[in-house]
């Protein structure tokens, strides 16, 4: 190959190669800091999709627990927070790391344990079915990494009157894991694990397991979404973050949520407030 072909070459590879680039630096995308519920359940497949057809907006979702997701908002590496521990969001506000929290949609929350029952928990009262897990000592796996799952499991242990401190023991296993990986390890040890209905319904490796306890109202499990605050962190992409509340929240979005279903059965439930 002559010398002059060679640079030809060159030359064509490196104008592809900055065109490629360019084209990428161009995308408009999102980071939203989320649950792992929000991602495990199938939601965002179903969802984003839809949001990036209409708006021409990437998201990149991070899914975490809701502790891990507002930290990582707190420290400017997301645009968007979309979580599910109210009094962890108000307090994000409160700080001055969010500029206002609105709500989306609920499910609720379900102890799942064997189905053979062996504590007898099985009923509608989340706090009974807590006190028979503990008298029984019946193995637990909790996330215990400060998602909103783990809060709401901490609250009702407490309002069941149960000092988790003084109480835990072999029967209580701390993974500090996501929904799905802490559902796994129910699974392999034929626990008790409080879960998001979602995640669960969208559950595979579910070996012995089954719902529990379900319908109390006090299961109930509401989602929020909130903008990162530009004056906190000016890198913030304010009107494509907002952009994506906004479509939440409209019709289509709220449509798009009650749509996802498996197996027929509604995984969430749109309720937005304007």
């Amino acid at each position: 190959m002559s010398t002059l072909n060679i640079v030809r070459r060159s030359l064509l590879a490196s104008c592809a190669f900055l065109l490629v680039a360019s084209l990428h630096a161009q995308e408009r995308f999102i980071t939203v800091a989320s649950t792992t519920s929000t991602e495990q359940s199938g939601l965002f497949a179903h969802l984003l999709p839809a949001f990036e057809k209409a708006a021409g907006i990437k998201v990149r979702v991070v899914a975490l627990g809701t502790g891990q997701a507002l930290d990582m908002a707190r420290r400017g590496d997301a645009d968007v927070v979309f979580v599910h521990d109210k009094a962890a969001e108000e307090k994000f506000i409160a700080e001055g790391y969010g500029v206002k929290r609105q709500e989306v949609m609920y499910n609720d929350f379900v102890v799942i344990g064997p189905k053979a029952d062996p504590a007898k928990a099985t009923g509608k009262d989340i706090l009974d079915g807590l006190r028979r897990i503990e008298a029984a000592k019946a193995p637990f796996v909790s996330r215990g990494d400060k998602s909103g799952t783990h809060a709401a499991e901490l609250r009702y242990w407490k309002a069941a009157g149960i000092d988790l401190a003084a109480k835990k023991g072999d029967w209580y296993r701390d993974t500090g894991s996501g929904m799905g990986p802490a559902l796994n390890t129910a699974a392999s040890m034929n626990a008790y694990i409080l879960a998001d209905r979602g995640t669960w319904l969208n559950f595979k490796n579910r070996g012995e397991l089954g719902i529990v306890v379900e319908g109390d109202k006090q299961l109930f499990n509401q989602y929020g979404v909130i903008l990162v605050n530009p004056v906190r962190h000016a890198h913030v992409k304010q009107a494509d973050g907002q952009k994506f509340i906004d479509w939440l929240v409209t019709t289509d979005g709220q449509k798009a949520i009650a749509d996802y279903k498996i197996g027929g059965e509604q995984l969430f439930f749109p309720n937005a407030t304007k």
